[in-house]
């Protein structure tokens, strides 16, 4: 009995437990999945406080839904109750850009659910309103300076705000996440602190990113340590021991992490160890200016010190998350309405939210071609079915009569008032009136009859042209309307390709609905093309019909006349 009356309730629960949303007031959100399954980054320990880059655009995130200046931006954590900290490096709600840091609290090894979700879509949501916070605030405790290169200025500055270098670079705005720092030959020094010195013994990180114009130069220097590419050869120099990375790409954004710890000297190039040597111990102290970029030339983002020895597994899922890397990261985009409803998003509505504005234009254009092309196709089938329903009568009626002359006195007034052979016949007629055929035993001479056929040809001429007159409409949707769509197509694949290059993603879950909402233009240039195709060749078949009809008519109507009115 308690099982009977359990169950109603579990039932009226079932809604709530399938659909969720953080706060009602929020109408739009992107899941952003980590899948550290075997099928994308697979790592092995429980990582934490991580801070992982979200780079949004139109190919994954609806921003017409979003403030102007994304202050209605909020990230919740995968229970879709907790708010997270998170950092807006770049928002620009024009080009439909934005790269967020989130600080991921924990992400687990071998799932595909590490989810966290940013919520959009409040219009009254306040500026300071459980907002973003700084670079500061999505960095772990063991991070000590983390330089991102957003500044304005070009002054690199640590994510604290109290460390900064000597001089400025020049930016890259597209760089690897939002702007980069270009160097030239010429470095940038950081003045010695506390804050940036470590201990005999203790360990230590420096992780960065790199894209090489020339295949020389200091990255990196700092005390005994020391990063440096020489011939394209990577290698990390701590006092007396150099350990050897391999090859770094020029013109290629190549991450590259360094570890100290227990007496090993160990460096990563994109995610996997490159080279380890042993380090005596204790370890020297590390002390002193810092010097990046000397004799360099190339972009460098995201340099990051840190006084944990970041593990193997640390190094592949910040390599893969920086990178964009398609296997880890995947997104999502819905509405509360729709989530609400159906718990997720229609394909087809996705694709429609991520048309850009000259996809738009032409699917509208497309869509009156269409409209124009149906009312066409329609008036003129119609026009046709009556034509020759009224013509079929009246040959009956003009075949069956014993003097094709009297055939006016029987008929009927408007009976063939949409028949093309009864206005031939009239004009025929005419011109037999005209001469007084057939009054006061008059005959028709040969070139009498010549004319009379010459005026109903004219008359034949003239109907051909009503009768296809606005056809060349429907050639024009079945030539033009793939080529229009093609048109939006390729200009929406650009605008999409140009975007995720701005972002510095492109793993395929953000191309994909770019890509699919492009090709929407062309499925909407081929849907005005194939009714008017077929609605073409159907109503040009029917009017080639007529025609002959008219033709062989003009040719039985002057036989007769000739017959019973010719000259002997």
């Amino acid at each position: 009995m308690k099982s009977a009356r359990i169950l109603p309730v579990l039932l009226l629960l079932l809604p709530s437990i399938a659909f969720s949303w953080w706060n009602n007031d929020w109408k739009q959100r992107t899941a952003i999945t980590l899948n550290t399954s075997s099928a994308g980054v697979p790592i092995q320990e429980t990582l934490t406080n991580v801070a992982i880059p979200v780079r949004l655009h139109s190919g994954n995130f609806d921003f017409l839904n979003v403030k102007p200046d994304g202050s209605d931006l909020r990230v919740v954590a995968g229970d879709d109750k907790t708010p997270l900290k998170f950092w807006v490096e770049r928002f620009d709600g024009v080009n439909e850009l934005a790269v967020l840091w989130v600080q991921v609290p924990s992400i687990l090894p071998g799932t595909d659910k590490n989810t966290i979700y940013v919520y959009a879509g409040n219009d009254k949501a306040a500026a300071d309103s459980n907002g973003p916070g700084t670079a500061a605030s999505v960095a772990d405790s063991g991070t000590m300076a983390d330089f991102h290169f957003a500044e304005k200025d070009g002054i690199a500055t640590d994510q604290s705000g109290t460390l900064k270098a000597n001089s400025a670079t020049a930016l890259e705005v597209n760089g690897l996440i939002g702007q980069s720092a270009r160097f030239a030959g010429a470095g940038v020094v950081v003045p010695a602190s506390d804050k940036l010195a470590v201990a005999a013994d203790a360990p230590f990180t420096v992780s960065l990113w790199l894209r090489p114009d020339t295949a020389n130069g200091t990255l990196y220097s700092e005390g005994p340590l020391k990063l440096a590419l020489a011939a394209g050869k990577l290698s990390a120099t701590f006092g007396a021991v150099t350990v050897s990375g391999g090859d770094v790409a020029a013109a290629t954004w190549s991450q590259i992490v360094c570890t100290l710890a227990q007496g090993k000297l160990t460096l990563y190039v994109n995610g996997a160890q490159a080279g380890q040597g042993d380090v005596p111990r204790p370890m020297t102290a590390i002390a002193g200016e810092i010097h990046v970029g000397d004799g360099y030339q190339g972009l460098i983002d995201e340099l990051d010190l840190s006084s944990a020895a970041r593990s193997a597994d640390w190094v592949k899922l910040t390599y893969a998350a920086e990178s964009a890397d398609a296997k880890l990261i995947a997104t999502k985009t819905e509405t509360s309405d729709t989530a609400a409803s159906s718990g997720s998003t229609s394909y087809f509505g996705v694709l429609f939210k991520s048309l850009t504005p000259d996809a738009w234009t032409i699917i509208v254009i497309l869509g009156l071609m269409f409209l124009i092309a149906v009312a066409v196709m329609v008036s003129k089938a119609l026009y046709v079915s009556r034509t020759d329903s009224a013509n079929q009568r009246f040959l009956k009626e003009f075949r069956d009569a014993p003097d094709v002359l009297k055939l006016e006195q029987s008929a009927q007034a408007g009976t063939y008032k949409n028949s093309s052979l009864y206005r031939l016949y009239q004009a025929g007629l005419r011109e037999l009136v005209k001469r007084k055929i057939g009054q006061e035993k008059k005959v028709l001479s040969g070139p009498a009859m010549d004319a009379v056929k010459a005026s109903i040809d004219a008359d034949s001429v003239r109907e051909g042209y009503a009768l296809n007159s606005q056809m060349v409409l429907l050639t024009i949707a079945i030539a033009g309307g793939p080529f229009l769509g093609l048109l939006g197509t390729v200009v929406g694949v650009m605008i999409t390709f140009a975007s995720i290059a701005a972002a510095g993603d492109v793993n395929v879950n953000a191309i994909a609905p770019g890509i699919a909402a492009a090709l929407l233009a062309t499925v909407a240039g081929l849907s005005v093309a194939i009714p008017s195709l077929f609605g073409y060749n159907y109503l040009a078949s029917r009017i080639k019909t007529i025609a002959s009809d008219m033709q062989i008519f003009v040719d039985e109507f002057v036989t007769r006349v000739a017959e019973t009115y010719g000259a002997p």
